[in-house]
């Protein structure tokens, strides 16, 4: 495939003809060179009578870019050649132009090209300081260049040169992110992207000091969950304050504002900082290509998150057609178990193991019965729901489990919490997070085991949280910690525990977060049922 050549098109606007004149010779140099052969021929053929006479011949130096220039009279008439070349696909790369001119001076005429071109480089060239340059650049941007007359050949040779070398990168590295934007990425390679977009993101402004992260609201507060960083950004910054300057910040999807000394960006869910090294403000230039990279990146992680989507459904319909398939053969001896322990006690048989299986069917009914609810995402049964019979109800399942004997579990209910939900499958939600914790604590072994579990009322918010002291969630399932066949550190577990967790808080209209602190601590948010006082 050949290479695309640079774009070298220059357009020089200016009043008067010798200074269009001028840098065009500039740009396009005519060399005097002595060339001994051609002035031989030349004599012979014109009869020329000094055949000493140098030879005006063009001469390439390859150390400049062998630039195309046109040239206009005036604001109207460049703004006319400008909008041509773009309807050609044959953009100009650099614009000389002259700040007075009758008609539009050089300001105006430059307002109204950004209107059809924000690519271009501009450079404004004047005898007269009508404009000063923080005028100019306030209005136009920082991608602006300025030179005063007279000049010398080899300052417009230079301004002319870097332009072109400027533009042309903006354009191969716009091209380069809108091809890796098109590459689809699987979540399970989500957090190699994220780093790499925390990486160059820094790299690109300069800073030493950046952090991916998320916005988690627990309630009415919000915390910042640090996921990538570049270095010592615990030491360094307050998070409680980025927190606060996020939220009043208001920042948009794909938006990248600077306050301060910070550069501020965020990426769906993702909200990234970066502090400058020195204190500044990033040119429009670079804010440009920023917001190219920050688009793309967004449009990757959109397609690794959509793809990611479309494997769990195609997995969790395999699943769901499967269960339906067993669905038959189980159903009988499932329901059978309290018609088997019923007819025991009419012989005579008394016994709590009779008991204890009754209560291990209706466990294994409930969980049979859930796992179909998820794939088919049954509707809910809403009723009002007292928060501490549920969470007490939830500890008494576990306790069933030998498990649990050596775990010390405490518990500190705020008194008369009740919300509205289905109380099947909350008790579900809490059951499985306990039943997580007490896998965890029994495979790793740890010593004086124990879970928390402590609810309470904010705002009209009924916040649940349920800790244990074990080593934690490893990183590397952190962030997809409650997507389908994701498990990691229990001897047990089909992957869809947390899955399904998750679907009913949501459904709900709650949250579940969960974070290290050490050990794993889960926080749900679930909405208090009407009256509920704070």
């Amino acid at each position: 495939m050949e290479k695309e050549q640079n774009n070298t098109r220059v357009l020089i606007i200016d009043d008067e003809e010798i200074v269009r004149d001028s840098i065009e010779d500039i740009l396009i140099p005519l060399r005097l060179k002595k060339n001994e052969k051609i002035s031989s021929a030349s004599s012979i053929l014109f009869d020329d009578d000094d055949p000493d006479q140098p030879v005006l011949t063009a001469v390439n130096n390859f150390n400049i870019p062998a630039f195309s220039v046109d040239k206009a009279v005036n604001g109207m008439e460049g703004l006319e050649k400008i909008k041509v070349a773009i309807a050609e696909t044959k953009p100009y790369a650099v614009i000389f132009l002259d700040m007075r001119m009758p008609g539009w001076d050089g300001l105006e005429t430059a307002l109204n090209i950004r209107r059809v071109d924000n690519k271009a480089e501009i450079i404004i060239i004047t005898a007269f300081s009508d404009r000063s340059i923080e005028d100019i650049v306030t209005q136009l941007g920082q991608n602006v260049g300025y030179h005063c007359k007279p000049y010398a050949s080899e300052e417009i040779l230079q301004l002319a040169t870097k332009a072109v070398s400027d533009y042309n990168k903006l354009r191969n590295l716009e091209n380069l992110i809108a091809v890796i934007s098109n590459i689809n990425v699987s979540k399970s390679h989500l957090d190699s992207l994220l780093q790499n977009i925390l990486d160059q993101l820094a790299m690109y402004i300069g800073s030493d000091l950046a952090v991916l992260g998320k916005l988690l609201k627990l309630g009415t507060d919000q915390h910042y969950q640090q996921l990538f960083y570049i270095g010592s950004v615990e030491k360094q910054i307050n998070v409680n304050r980025l927190s606060a300057i996020i939220s009043s910040a208001h920042i948009n999807n794909e938006e990248v504002i600077q306050i301060d000394e910070l550069v501020f960006v965020k990426i769906d869910d993702y909200y990234i900082f970066a502090a400058l090294k020195r204190e500044q403000h990033l040119k429009t230039e670079k804010l440009y290509l920023l917001k190219l990279f920050v688009q793309s990146a967004g449009k990757a992680i959109k397609n690794a998150v959509l793809q990611e989507a479309m494997m769990q459904q195609e997995k969790l319909s395999a699943v769901g057609k499967a269960l339906s398939m067993l669905m038959h053969d189980l159903r009988t001896p499932i329901k059978n178990i309290p018609l088997l322990t019923s007819a025991f006690r009419d012989e005579g048989v008394s016994s709590e193991w009779l008991d204890m299986i009754d209560l291990c069917g209706e466990q294994a009914s409930e969980i049979f019965d859930d796992f179909l609810d998820f794939v088919r995402e049954t509707p809910l049964s809403i009723q009002r729901i007292q928060v501490e019979p549920l969470v007490l109800d939830a500890i008494g399942l576990a306790d069933n489990r030998s498990e649990i004997k050596p775990i010390r579990i405490t518990q500190q209910i705020e008194q008369g919490l009740s919300l509205m939900g289905d109380r099947s499958k909350l008790k579900r939600v809490l059951m499985n997070l306990l039943s997580n914790a007490v896998d965890v604590l029994k495979d790793r072994h740890v010593n004086q085991p124990s879970i928390d579990i402590v609810a309470k009322s904010i705002n009209n918010v009924i916040v649940i949280k349920i800790s244990d002291n074990g080593p934690g969630i490893p990183d590397a399932v952190m962030e997809n910690l409650f997507d389908a066949f994701v498990t990691s550190g229990k001897s047990n577990g089909t992957g869809l525990g947390l899955a399904i967790v998750k679907q009913y808080v949501q459904s709900h209209g709650g949250t579940i977060t969960v974070v290290n602190n050490p050990g794993a601590e889960f926080t749900i948010t679930l909405p208090a049922a009407p009256n509920e006082v704070a």
